[in-house]
Order: structure tokens, then C-alpha cells, then sequence
């Protein structure tokens, strides 16, 4: 079966494209690397809640918008090989690939699939 990072974070809204064009970036890297598919979403219905919420959880501001994106890897083996060379890569460097939000406020995991319909 498969595996899966997933990611949730708070984006300016005013970051929209920049956000976009980074995950274009990126998600080339990632296919580069091992993996199968990069999947980005820009909220469209993202509820606040009360005790928890996609929004609480990345403490998104008035002027943002919440994403929800996930890496689909072949296996945890491809995964770790692949997120190995990716942070080995040059272009991750900092200096070279500028994240257009708050970079401390994502919440991330990695998943292996259990059932795929």
C-alpha cells in the first residue's frame, strides 16, 4: 500500500499565486524524489470550530486561508529514501525556495494507507 504525508497550514490570502507557484515547485521536486502525486487544496468550506478545527489547529488569522495538501509515496521505504535526497537537494535550501507562509504554524504527519477504494 501506499504512503502518505499530509499537511495542513494557514496562507495569506494576498499569498495565493506565490503559494501556488511554490507548490508547483515543490511538487516537482517531490515527483523528482520517488513520489507518485502531490495533491494542494485552497479551502473553499473550512469551518471554525470550538474546541477543534483545521483553522485552530494552524491558528489561521482573519487574512488567510487554510490548505490541505497531501504526498503520495509508492511505500514508507520510497518515502524515507526519497525525502532523504530531497532534503539533501539544494533547492530546498532555504535561500532558494522562499515558503510564502508562516511556516511554524503547519501541522504535518505521514500515513500509511489502509484502505484505497
Amino acid at each position: 500500500m501506499t504512503y502518505v504525508d499530509g499537511f495542513v497550514a494557514a496562507v495569506p490570502n494576498a499569498n495565493k499565486e506565490k503559494f501556488i507557484e511554490h507548490a508547483k515547485d515543490a511538487a516537482k521536486l517531490f515527483k523528482e524524489h520517488g513520489a507518485l502525486k502531490v495533491v494542494e487544496n485552497w479551502g473553499d468550506d473550512v469551518p471554525d470550530g470550538k474546541l477543534t478545527s483545521f483553522p485552530l489547529a494552524v491558528k489561521k488569522e482573519a487574512d488567510e486561508t487554510v490548505v490541505f495538501s497531501w504526498i503520495v509515496w509508492p511505500s514508507k521505504k520510497a518515502h524515507e529514501e526519497g525525502w532523504g535526497k530531497i532534503m539533501a537537494d539544494e533547492r530546498m535550501n532555504p535561500d532558494n525556495m522562499q515558503m510564502p507562509f508562516d511556516g511554524k504554524r503547519i501541522i504535518f504527519g505521514r500515513f500509511e494507507t489502509v484502505l484505497e477504494v
